[in-house]
């Protein structure tokens, strides 16, 4: 817990004290996400320092929320699970997104949106099941982006995890996806829909006809995209 609560014995208060420290709530997030170790942790939260990233972690363990269990992986690997009382926290978070989805205008989101952290949200919800049974390399170029923000590189490989490449892997690319981000980040969220703005140029997709013909099968939205907005 903090230093400093609330001083009051009721349980709103009591909880308030764990979980709604600055960033505390968006590593409670990342974890029910499945990001177990420090640094993919720190590729959810962007603009939180590995200093608090650390100290949040540490607070969450103490009050019992968090376990930090050895991997068996090597020395020193260890990862960050979610307790009984952490995974109770779930159903929470989730109301909390779609509040902030139905509730928050859709201009103010846009003004927060983040490449890297958006590229993170899409590597860990492609569905690689419609696509070739093969490596298959996606390269994603916001145009409007400073050049280290612009390319990414999905490669979805049979049986293991996808992987988000900030560098050129070096494989043959099998679909670009050229856009700018604002456009991906309103598909994303279901701001949009892929075919108006495929139509209208703002979404260009240029290799496997396969791969782009699925892009609505394999490119999973956000979990909040199908809740209905209430202000726009």
């Amino acid at each position: 817990m903090p230093d400093s609560g609330y001083n009051q014995f009721c349980p709103v208060s009591m909880a308030a004290e764990i979980v709604c420290s600055r960033w505390t709530l968006l590593v409670l997030r990342e974890l029910m996400l499945g990001s177990t170790r420090f640094n993919e942790l720190r590729r959810g939260l962007p603009g939180m320092s590995p200093a608090l990233l650390s100290k949040r972690l540490k607070e969450l363990e103490a009050a019992g929320v968090v376990i930090h269990v050895a991997t068996g992986c090597g020395s020193g690997v260890h990862e960050y699970r979610l307790s009984e009382a952490g995974s109770e926290l779930r159903p929470i978070i989730e109301a909390i997104g779609v509040w902030g989805h139905r509730w928050v205008t859709t201009e103010a989101t846009l003004k927060n949106r983040d490449a890297n952290l958006l590229m993170w949200d899409i590597r860990r919800n492609i569905n690689a099941d419609p696509m070739p049974p093969r490596r298959n390399t996606i390269q994603f170029i916001f145009n409007d982006r400073p050049p280290s923000e612009r390319n990414y590189w999905l490669v979805v490989e049979p049986g293991n995890e996808v992987d988000l490449c900030l560098v050129d892997p070096g494989f043959d690319v099998d679909l670009y996806v050229s856009t700018d981000l604002r456009t991906m980040t309103e598909i994303w969220l279901g701001y949009t829909a892929i075919g108006p703005v495929s139509d209208d140029g703002r979404l260009v997709l240029i290799g496997n006809s396969k791969l782009a013909a699925d892009l609505r099968t394999w490119l999973k939205l956000s979990v909040f995209a199908n809740v209905e907005k209430k202000v726009a």
